[in-house]
């Protein structure tokens, strides 16, 4: 008896090697907008975790900004209950704050992707992220001038959320969502030229194939993944210049002595660090604020504040670097 197409082969494998590597009694919610990538990831999961022995249900999330999204949100839902996900639950968020719409979509569906795994812990959440997903995040990573753990892009593990999919390109997990005969819907957001992500999968990725040959994606990927190494080394041992830069201080602020005398990599990510912790926007904060803020440490000239992402300041007095509001 032959087996699966090589597409479906090759999703169902990837979701496998996932489950079965979970804590015995651990729930997989699939994160699924009805969209090609995370339908296949449903239609993979739904297969394979009755076989590893694994609980596995669904998520789907209205984030209110088209019209009759409600609707469609029900519609996913039922979809991912035909294909035997339980529980299926459908979450409606507001989509509001700072940083732009991408920015304030997700940090409203990640809220809602992490109540739902509370509610059913313990439980990790999938994502449907593909190999082409990373290689954009990468491309905007890169425009953003964020630094080396922006260029490592998405992990395929970040606490609760996994993503299964992210060594295998797009066509392929399409292809499979096909060839198991689930119908997705494309978010016309997709396709807006008014979002950063838009125009990097339809002119900037397609720009660069075109002027330097096929497999950007794939290299920008790999790229990624050998820069994430690099990455969570460094931020190790920025963590330890952090705690020693807290000692004596109150909230967020940072001793200056500790940060004078690290090396600028490490100081660096001490100084983001902190920035966010005082409530910077993620999406706003760039390389820019955090030299202007390595400036109050090692060329200090006696200048004014800072001023950040978020309506924060930053500013040293008395040895400290300090974040205000």
């Amino acid at each position: 008896m032959s087996g699966p197409p090589p597409a479906v082969a090759a999703v169902r494998s990837a979701v496998r090697r996932v489950l079965s590597e979970l804590p015995d009694g651990t729930t997989a919610l699939v994160a699924c907008s009805g969209g090609a990538d995370s339908l296949a990831l449903a239609g993979a999961v739904a297969f394979e975790a009755p076989r590893s022995g694994v609980a596995a249900g669904a998520v789907t999330v209205d984030h209110g900004l088209q019209e009759g999204s409600g609707e469609r949100a029900e519609a996913v839902a039922d979809v991912l209950r035909k294909l035997g996900l339980d529980p299926v639950r459908t979450a409606a968020v507001r989509v509001r704050g700072s940083g732009g719409p991408e920015a304030a979509a997700r940090r409203a569906r990640y809220g809602a992707l992490g109540e739902a795994a509370a509610a059913h812990a313990p439980a990790v959440v999938l994502l449907g992220h593909t190999l082409d997903d990373q290689a954009e995040t990468v491309l905007l990573g890169l425009a953003r001038g964020s630094g080396a753990r922006s260029l490592a892009g998405m992990a395929p593990r970040t606490g609760r959320y996994l993503r299964p999919l992210l060594d295998l390109d797009r066509a392929t997990v399409r292809a499979a969502c096909s060839l198991m005969g689930l119908s997705p819907w494309e978010d016309p957001h997709n396709h807006d030229p008014r979002f950063a992500r838009s125009r990097v999968r339809h002119e900037a990725l397609p720009a660069l194939e075109k002027a330097l040959g096929p497999g950007i994606a794939a290299a920008l990927a790999r790229t990624a993944g050998m820069l994430r190494a690099d990455a969570d080394t460094l931020d190790s041992l920025a963590a330890d210049l952090h705690g020693r830069a807290l000692a004596g201080g109150k909230g967020t602020d940072l001793a200056v002595g500790p940060l004078e005398r690290a090396e600028p990599s490490l100081r660096s990510r001490v100084l983001h660090r902190a920035a966010l912790q005082a409530g910077c926007p993620a999406s706003a904060l760039n390389a820019r604020h955090v030299r202007e803020l390595d400036r109050l440490v090692t060329e200090w000239r006696g200048q004014a504040h800072i001023d950040l992402p978020g309506g924060i300041r930053g500013r040293r007095a008395a040895g400290r670097i300090l974040f205000e509001r």
